[in-house]
């Protein structure tokens, strides 16, 4: 087993026992939101990305649907010389949320498992060249779905953890006088 497939095995149960220290931690970053966070989110993310090679993991697309808007699909469709409405009948579907997805459950359609790679990289929808949406800002109106993907994808769990250390909270009780 790779090195990275190893690291994939084990991700989701590292994230689970990091997750209610996490989102306790985001409960209080809330609170007091600090002014340069998304500064320092983005310090976070672009060092991470620098040491990360997505094509080494790519388990986002193995594992997850990312969220096509219009524009997404007239886009993708254009692309691959296909009219919207058969793209949209042959891949998406709307989810409980009403939003359109993958109508497969994974692996992405559009992913070669050969190499990781994308057969519409240049293309693809919005949520995939944003992912894993560590580097976006008000990145504190993103917590939940961050925590989401530290279960996914190893960078963001890293990025988390380097939060956590970069940006301690210390959780100040106030003690009420009787």
């Amino acid at each position: 087993m790779k090195d990275m497939d190893k690291r994939l095995a084990a991700l989701p149960k590292l994230a689970q026992e990091a997750k209610k220290e996490s989102k306790k931690y985001f409960a209080n970053l809330k609170r007091r939101t600090p002014r340069n966070l998304d500064y320092v989110m983005q310090e976070l993310h672009d060092a991470e990305f620098e040491k990360t090679d997505c094509l080494s993991c790519g388990n986002c697309c193995k594992t997850t649907s990312p969220i096509f808007t219009e524009k997404d699909v007239e886009r993708i469709s254009k692309h691959l010389k296909m009219k919207v409405a058969n793209f949209e009948s042959q891949y998406l579907e709307r989810d409980e949320d009403d939003f359109m997805v993958l109508n497969s459950p994974g692996p992405c359609n559009f992913f070669d498992e050969s190499d990781n790679s994308c057969f519409i990289y240049d293309v693809r929808p919005k949520a995939c060249s944003e992912y894993p949406h560590t580097n976006r800002k008000k990145f504190i109106q993103l917590t939940d779905l961050t925590l989401n993907n530290t279960e996914i994808c190893p960078a963001a769990y890293n990025i988390v953890e380097e939060l956590k250390k970069k940006l301690p909270l210390v959780s100040k009780v106030k003690k009420r006088r009787s």
